[in-house]
């Protein structure tokens, strides 16, 4: 996974936490979103994403 991949997950997952902390979301959307942000955090922190392996995406640069 690509730095730039892991930056737009960080910055996505911070703004549904912001969106939840505020009120804006709630329900059960809120906790779908809420597991999504986390999953999305878990896998910018390990550089690794299952479903990208799945599709045979790489978004990492490679060095020749």
């Amino acid at each position: 996974m690509g730095g730039a991949d892991r930056t737009i997950r960080i910055i996505l997952a911070l703004a549904v936490v912001a969106l939840f902390y505020f009120n804006i979301i709630t329900g059960t959307l809120a906790y779908v979103l809420l597991a999504l942000a986390a999953i999305f955090v878990l896998t910018s922190l390990i550089s690794f994403c299952p479903l990208y392996t799945l599709f045979g995406l790489n978004t990492c640069k490679t060095k020749n």
